[in-house]
């Protein structure tokens, strides 16, 4: 018997998210529907899937299972936290990773990551919980990818690299082996990282240098 799966925002991330579902991901799990806090989206379906409510209506499926669809990796943090006060049991999360993405015995994918397709682990890779993989990420040997990181297609990790929480690594950027990405970090499209980029600051180019650093939430 098939376990209920809502999908957390209703945007272009849960669409791809569901496509990889129909082609086997999530195997045991039927999805019953989205929620988003838009309320025009209320009574409408996102590719067959309906609506079912905002955010705040997870109470009303406690039997379902859930995966945050959020493209951001900070909404992501943001909801999980909601959820939290909510009641959701972190064990309801699961991991959506595309039958085209095998994991390799000694690698781990964390709850509520997306995995999509193409995405590569080679050796000893972790990747953390609500990380979002788009397709054709190479992770390589000891890698280690933070909780609510984003990487978007084709991005490229050397060995040893550590992606820090909530960081996002944009389309094509690729890290040099034994290098950090700091929390909250933001690396630009086609980036090419050889130092250690610190946390809240946004680098780009080849090589990749700060463009700016955030403040501090207050």
């Amino acid at each position: 018997m098939s376990r209920a799966l809502v999908l957390v925002a209703a945007g272009g991330l849960a669409r791809e998210a569901l496509a990889a579902i129909r082609a086997g991901a999530a195997p045991g799990h039927e999805v019953a529907g989205l929620l988003d806090d838009d309320l025009r989206k209320a009574g409408t379906s996102v590719d067959g899937v309906p609506v079912l409510g905002t955010l705040d209506d997870v109470t009303e499926h406690a039997d379902a299972d859930v995966v945050i669809c959020s493209g951001r990796g900070g909404a992501r943090r943001d909801i999980a936290a909601r959820f939290a006060k909510l009641g959701v049991d972190a064990r309801r999360y699961v991991s959506i990773v595309h039958p085209a993405t095998p994991v390799p015995a000694g690698c781990v994918v964390g709850a509520g990551s997306i995995l999509l397709a193409g995405v590569v682990l080679t050796a000893a890779v972790t990747v953390g919980r609500h990380v979002v993989c788009m397709p054709h990420v190479t992770l390589t040997h000891d890698d280690v990818v933070g909780d609510y990181a984003t990487l978007a297609a084709g991005v490229a990790l050397g060995g040893g690299v550590v992606v820090g929480e909530a960081a996002y690594l944009g389309m094509n950027s690729s890290v040099r082996e034994q290098r950090r990405v700091g929390d909250d970090a933001v690396l630009g499209m086609g980036a090419a990282l050889v130092e250690d980029q610190p946390a809240r600051t946004t680098w780009a180019g080849v090589p990749a240098r700060p463009l700016t650093r955030r403040e501090e939430p207050k």
